[in-house]
This record gives C-alpha cells, sequence and structure tokens, in this order.
C-alpha cells in the first residue's frame, strides 16, 4: 500500500504541463446574464461563481472526464459530464426557473449523479436546512427526513434508525470514510458535531454493495463542508441559543483559496445544562459538552488532487439517574462519559484520460471513558493525612470502563472508459481494527478485526419512446475475521470469562436497480438489494452488567451473519407547482440477532442472551409539495411514514418508531434589498399511538408537536448575516416518545425550546 501511494505522488510530480480551462456564459432562458452563479467541480474541489455579466472562468482542469454542477437559488441545477482536451474550453449555461429546492449531486452513490437521475432515491438535508430545525444534535436534526427516527438517551445522545434498523445495522460515512466508534452501543452518540458538515444523504436500505458490513439496513453520509471558491479567504461566525438546556454553540471557521491550494478550519465549542420537561423539572445530569475542531487542506494539480482532512471531538455527556437535585449547572455529575474522537482522511482522485482512480484512506481513534459514582469520603477525625485524601482524589479520577478502538480504512474504486452509455467502476475496500481496554471494567474484550471485501457496479442508461431510462446492478464478496482475547474479570463474588473466539465471516451481496420517465412529470424506480451484517462484539462476547440497559447480557458464539434482500418501490409525480412521491419496501431479515430474557438473575439484573430469528420489515413514505402559481411565496408539504417490523415467531421488533405525519406551512419572502431569502414556517408533527410493540416494551400513546420558524439573510450597509429562529414544541406539550431510552422510568422528553442563531460570514 505504501509503495502504491508513493506511485501516486510520483505521476502527481511528473505530471504539471496541461493548463487547462473551462470558461463561458450563463444566462436565464431570456439570455439575460446571471451573477452569483456558483459552479463547482467536486471531483478537483475547484469553484467559482458568475460575475455579474454571468461569466465565470476555472483554471488549472486536468485532461478527462469532470462533472462540472451550476446552482442558483429559484433555478434549476445542471451538472455537465465534459471530456477536457483542449486548452480552452467554453461551456455556455442556460439555467430555467424552478419552483422546488435545488436538484444536487449526490456523493453516497457510485457515479455520482444528480438526484434526478440516481437509479436510488437518496434522501438529501443540507445544512442550512438542518440549522433551521433548531436540533441540538445532528442526529436529532436528521429526524426531519421522512423515514428517518433516533434512540434518544436525553438530549445529548442520539441513534439514527431507518425505517425501523438501528445501531450497526446503520453505518455513518464521515469524510469519505466509514466512522468507527464503538457504535454497537445503544447510549452511544454518533460523536459528530453538525459544524463544518455541508449536506447530510440517506440511503434507506441495503447498501452492503457499496459499503460491506453494517450497512444493512442503510448509510447516513456525512459531506464535510466545501473550501472556498479560488483565490478568495472566508471568515464565519456561527451563534446558536437554547432556552430549554440554557445552552450555547459558537463556531468560527476560516477559509483561503488560492489556484492550486485550499486550506479551511473550524473550531467549536457548545455547552448545555439539563433539559427541562414540561412540568419545569429538569433530568439531573442530562447535561453535556463537546469541544470540536475541524481542518482540511487540498491539492489540484492536471491529473491528481488529494485532500486530507481532520477531525478532533472530544464529549462529555451525562448519564441521568432521573429527576434528582434541581440545577442550572453545566458542570458534569457522576457517572459520565468523556470521548475523544480523531479522523483523519485522504481523499485522492487521479484521472487517466478517460478513466479515474479513486483511493480513499482514513485513520480513526475513539478513546471512550466512562466515570461511575464514587461513595464520598468521610474523613476519619483521628487521620489528619492528606496523602489519603490525594489518594482519593486520584482512584476518583480513574474510569471505570475505557476501550480505545483503533481503525484503519482504505477504499479503492477505479471508474473504466465509458462505453456509449455504459459506466462501469470496481474496487476493494476493507479495514484493520483493535479495540484495547484499560479500564477495570470489561464491556466487550481486546479484539481484532480485519475486512476485505471486492465489488463492481455497473449503471446503463438509454432512450427508448422519450423515456429516460437507467438500470444499474453490481455484485461484491466481503470477508470479516475477529479475534479476541480471553479475560477472566472477577465482579463481587462471581468471575465473568471472555472466551476467546476465533470466527471468520463470509458474503455475496447483490443489487438491481431500474429507473424510468415514464413521462415528463412521471419518475419510476425499482431496486432490489441484499445486505449483511457480521455479528459485533457485543453480540459475540458480553459477560456483564450492561448499565445503560440495566441488562445482565451474555453473549453467543455461535451467532452467523445477519442477512436481509429489501425491495423498494418509488414513484414521483413533479411539475412546476407540484411534487407527490410514494415510496414502499419490503425488507425481509433472516438470522436476525436480539436479545431475550433467560429468566435467571445475576449480579441482581435480569440475564439476556443473544439469539436469532427470521423477521420482516415493511412499510414506506408518502408525501406532496405544493407551490402553486401566482403564489410564488407560499409551500404546503406533506409527509406521512409507516413501518412495522415482525419476527417469524410472530413477535413484533423492538425499538420501532411510530407512525407518523408532518404538515408544514412555509413562505418565503423578501423586504427591499434589507432581508433577502426571508422564511417563516408554522409545522405540525402528529405521532400516532405505538401499539405494535415487543414483549420487552410498553405501549405509546399519539401526541402532537406544534414548531415555529422564521428567518433570512439580512444586510444593513455593508454588513451581511444570517439569522434564524426556531421554537419547538411551542405548547409545551408533555410526551414520552416512543424510542426513548428514558421511558422505562416515565421520563418526559424535552419541552418548549427556543433557538437562537445568527450567522457572519466575512
Amino acid at each position: 500500500m505504501k509503495n502504491f501511494i508513493k506511485l501516486l505522488f510520483f505521476i502527481a510530480a511528473f505530471s504539471m504541463n496541461a493548463q487547462n480551462s473551462i470558461s463561458g456564459k450563463i444566462t436565464d432562458t431570456n439570455n439575460n446574464p446571471l451573477p452569483q452563479v456558483e459552479i463547482y467541480a467536486q471531483e478537483i474541489h475547484k469553484g467559482t461563481i458568475s460575475n455579474e455579466d454571468g461569466l465565470y472562468i476555472l483554471n488549472n482542469i486536468p485532461n478527462g472526464k469532470i462533472k462540472l454542477t451550476f446552482n442558483y437559488l429559484g433555478y434549476q441545477t445542471i451538472t455537465k459530464q465534459i471530456v477536457v482536451n483542449s486548452k480552452e474550453l467554453i461551456i455556455n449555461i442556460q439555467l430555467q426557473e424552478s419552483s422546488f429546492e435545488i436538484d444536487e449531486i449526490i456523493i453516497s452513490t457510485p457515479f455520482n449523479k444528480l438526484q434526478s437521475e440516481n437509479v436510488m432515491k437518496i434522501e438529501r438535508l443540507s445544512a442550512k436546512s438542518l440549522q433551521k430545525t433548531g436540533a441540538s444534535t445532528l442526529s436529532e436534526g436528521i429526524t426531519n427526513i421522512a423515514g428517518v427516527s433516533q434512540i434518544s438517551t436525553g438530549s445529548s445522545i442520539g441513534k439514527p434508525v431507518i425505517r425501523g434498523l438501528s445501531g450497526n445495522r446503520v453505518l455513518v460515512y464521515t469524510q469519505g470514510i466509514r466512522l468507527e466508534n464503538q457504535q454497537f452501543g445503544g447510549e452511544h452518540g454518533l460523536g459528530i458535531n453538525d459544524a463544518g458538515i455541508s449536506s447530510i444523504e440517506v440511503i434507506k436500505g441495503p447498501a452492503s454493495l457499496l459499503y460491506g458490513s453494517d450497512a444493512l439496513g442503510g448509510v447516513l453520509y456525512l459531506n464535510p463542508e466545501k473550501f472556498a471558491i479560488e483565490n478568495n479567504n472566508e471568515l464565519s461566525l456561527n451563534q446558536r441559543y437554547y432556552s430549554n438546556t440554557l445552552g450555547s454553540n459558537t463556531s468560527v471557521g476560516l477559509k483561503s483559496s488560492k489556484e492550486n491550494w485550499k486550506f479551511l478550519a473550524r473550531g467549536t465549542f457548545s455547552s448545555h445544562s439539563d433539559y427541562k420537561i414540561p412540568t419545569d423539572q429538569r433530568i439531573t445530569n442530562t447535561r453535556f459538552k463537546e469541544k470540536d475542531f475541524k481542518t482540511g487542506i487540498a491539492f489540484s494539480k492536471n491529473i491528481f488532487t488529494s485532500e486530507i482532512r481532520y477531525n478532533f471531538n472530544n464529549s462529555e455527556l451525562g448519564l441521568t439517574e432521573g429527576i434528582n437535585e434541581q440545577s442550572r449547572s453545566t458542570s458534569l455529575l457522576e457517572p459520565y462519559q468523556s470521548i475523544d474522537n480523531h479522523i483523519i482522511s485522504a481523499h485522492n482522485h487521479l484521472f487517466l484520460g478517460n478513466s479515474k482512480l479513486d483511493i480513499d484512506l482514513g485513520y480513526t481513534v475513539n478513546d471512550r471513558k466512562e466515570f461511575e459514582e464514587h461513595e464520598e469520603h468521610h474523613e476519619d477525625e483521628h487521620d489528619d493525612d492528606d496523602e489519603h485524601e490525594d489518594e482519593h482524589e486520584d482512584e476518583h479520577d480513574e474510569a471505570a470502563l475505557r476501550m480505545k478502538l483503533k481503525t484503519f480504512t482504505y477504499n479503492a474504486k477505479f471508474h473504466f472508459p465509458k462505453v456509449g452509455n455504459l459506466e462501469v467502476l470496481s474496487g476493494i475496500q476493507g479495514l484493520h481494527q483493535t479495540n484495547t481496554n484499560y479500564g477495570d471494567e470489561l464491556l466487550i474484550p481486546n479484539a481484532k478485526i480485519n475486512d476485505f471485501g471486492i465489488f463492481t457496479t455497473a449503471n446503463y442508461s438509454w432512450n427508448n419512446n422519450n423515456n429516460n431510462n437507467t438500470l444499474q446492478a453490481g455484485i461484491r464478496f466481503d470477508n470479516r475475521n475477529i479475534i479476541t482475547e480471553r479475560h477472566e474479570v472477577a465482579h463481587e463474588d462471581e468471575v465473568h470469562i471472555f472466551n476467546a473466539i476465533d470466527k471468520t465471516y463470509n458474503s455475496f451481496t447483490t443489487s438491481l436497480g431500474f429507473k424510468t420517465s415514464i413521462s415528463e412529470s412521471i419518475t419510476s424506480r425499482i431496486n432490489f438489494a441484499s445486505g449483511f451484517r457480521a455479528p459485533n462484539l457485543a453480540e459475540l462476547t458480553s459477560n456483564g452488567v450492561h448499565h445503560g440497559t440495566n441488562r445482565f447480557e451474555e453473549g453467543n458464539n455461535y451467532l452467523t451473519n445477519e442477512k436481509n434482500s429489501q425491495i423498494d418501490i418509488s414513484l414521483e409525480y413533479k411539475t412546476d407547482h407540484f411534487e407527490l412521491f410514494t415510496n414502499g419496501f419490503y425488507n425481509h431479515l433472516n438470522d436476525y440477532i436480539y436479545l431475550t430474557p433467560t429468566g435467571e438473575i445475576e449480579d441482581g439484573s435480569p440475564v439476556y442472551t443473544y439469539i436469532q430469528e427470521d423477521a420482516k420489515l415493511y412499510g414506506g413514505e408518502f408525501g406532496f409539495h405544493l407551490h402553486p402559481h401566482p403564489l410564488d411565496w407560499l409551500h404546503l408539504e406533506s409527509t406521512f411514514e409507516t413501518v412495522i417490523g415482525k419476527q417469524n415467531n410472530g413477535n413484533y421488533l423492538p425499538l420501532i418508531p411510530a407512525n407518523t405525519w408532518k404538515n408544514t406551512f412555509r413562505t418565503e419572502f423578501q423586504i427591499n434589498n434589507w432581508l433577502q431569502h426571508g422564511y417563516s414556517s408554522i409545522s405540525l408533527q402528529s405521532t400516532f399511538s405505538q401499539k405494535k410493540i415487543s414483549q420487552f416494551e410498553t405501549e405509546s400513546p399519539s401526541y402532537n408537536l406544534l414548531n415555529l420558524g422564521f428567518g433570512g439573510d439580512i444586510k444593513l450597509g455593508t454588513t451581511k448575516f444570517s439569522t434564524s429562529v426556531s421554537v419547538n414544541n411551542l405548547l409545551n406539550k408533555k410526551y414520552i416518545n416512543h424510542l426513548s431510552r428514558l421511558k422505562a422510568d416515565g421520563l418526559l422528553n424535552q419541552g418548549r425550546n427556543i433557538v437562537l442563531g445568527i450567522n457572519f460570514i466575512l
């Protein structure tokens, strides 16, 4: 691998001759020039904007095929695949007005096409849209996507749920690499701050063909913020205030861009006290703090581009034990978690004429520490020994549970030259991972994991009777090897034994999808995909009390791969002023892994063990978006989502979200020149009762939440800034979400929360 990387840089060093450029003029349908249009080439990290005459230019473009995207608010997005083989290429673009949101290029799919061109329907949420929701965490913000929920522990910890599947069944990608930070735990958050993220893409359904094990339920793909356009510098300041938790989030970013080099850095600090429920009580020790630093550097020269990013995140998360001492303090009480995440990634492209090689390398370190409650130290009245007191403080600072997970990931894809309308790519993907324990307690043993996968996928497009058709298919093979050490852990009068294992798991996965434009207004998609998930370390090796769930959990060394097959059918009707969509899915799971009680008691907790059973999930998302003419300022959006999960033995699956209906009335406006892109919204989220529950759950009643939002871009003289105000749970409704881990203790979800945000870009 090291020699291969050296070869890439060697090739790049001797390819500094071509100085191609792309230029042109951008107009509307009346041939009027359009200024401030964003032109961006994702693959080479280059971008610019058109001037007052609609003119633009991009310099230092490599030979080969480059995708250019032309974005302008209120107009349809255009993407062009351009073959660059001359010094000066002129591309003139005419944009048409559009009432709906901009059509973006989707990065999480293999061929990086526009949303409207993809065989798979990928849900996307921009950073601006995320901030308008007033969410305090990234996981909470993405619940605004139909079919996506979260398993929450208070206001600080959230795990994404895609169509009823969660935990290790949902894979998270950030900076183009796989995120590995002990995602098997239900009380573990994402460990990613939303600052420095430009957009979020969600693949709903098996994506093992593209990403391997753990993508059985779907993928959450986080796109980092873009570098500044060429020869520009940018300083940004973002501040948010949360009334409910008395929380504050401050983020400062700096960008600088030259012709070949680009740099960015962003620092973020947030602090929240205990969240308040509608009874005006606070849930003790749900407070949390987060420090986040992101930086990146990009280089592009002719046939080679490289982007290196680093993210450090420190999260301190209180673990609540109910309603106790009432406080507005942000100082954490025990028990609490302190988690450090280091993520380093290198994203490289090598352009070889009509083909291209992508190489992604990543290294992550997750250091998770958990501090438990200690008894008060009562000093003996006859013992005035300061040394003894110092020893107590040292013991107090020791983490009872500490795990350090180190992961090296690699991903290489070769895009073959396009033959007619056929595109093909092949690749390899894998990781090497070690888990090491340092604390007195053991949740999972020391272990080594090695993954290797090889895959190929093809995309073929054609026109038939004015219909645009696309067929996409692929196949993949994966191998995972898990080796653990044997441990004996003394606990009270018992010795818990973690037996050593050496397991290998293999799997073939396939994918087949078809998209057709039945007419100019109607598009249909049908996708079949299979996925798999190898059992994780907790499921294989657990042997002790899991305090986050109040259970004694026993692992099962004989678990096999979970495998699933899903069919997904979608239909979209879209005109200039009305959009209607319906998505239906059926997901069959073989050997679904779940916990079941044994009837025994150990260490004062009921014993649960992992077993397997076939299961199925089915449901869908339905909705419309009305933008009536000539009321261009008015939007009415409505979505309904439902999912049912059952085992073949007749029992319902646990942690299945209740049916939800969301209705939003939104207006867009501007006031003279001082308020641009103004908006206001009122939304009603109706969550139905959940009665289809597993044998370990209780039913959840229905509830309705009313939310408000408004904001826009403000210009006062030479000062420009954007602002947003959101009010969540306006009526201070008492409710408990079915997926709240605090539901078992009868603890309410958050009451009214007013979030004020302001963002300066200098």
